[in-house]
């Protein structure tokens, strides 16, 4: 009988998370281990990140555009029954009271 363990051990030769995560500020010094990693998303005291981390629960890719960053650029379809007219607005045009504000997740 064969068994297959799923999320088990993890390749040594995996990238870790913190390289690609928007939170993390990373410090490299001359040599290979001198490196440091602090992580802007952990709540309480200490950010440091002392190893390699291959999995976490708040992990944000920087190479995707964040939600506020999509809402930045997004466009809105507005109708004026005033003017009879239909089309798009940039949503920067929109009073506060307009937008629809996106959390900050």
């Amino acid at each position: 009988m064969n068994v297959k363990i799923r999320g088990g051990t993890v390749n040594e030769g995996d990238a870790p998370l913190c390289q690609t995560c928007r939170y993390a500020t990373i410090v490299s010094g001359a040599r290979l281990r001198d490196e440091f990693v602090e992580c802007a998303a952990l709540s309480y005291g200490h950010r440091r990140i002392p190893f390699r981390v291959f999995r976490c629960s708040r992990y944000s890719d920087k190479r995707q555009p964040s939600l506020r960053d999509m809402e930045s650029v997004a466009w809105i379809l507005r109708s004026d029954p005033r003017r009879n007219e239909i089309g798009f607005i940039r949503s920067s045009k929109l009073s506060d009271e307009e937008r629809f504000v996106l959390s900050n997740d």
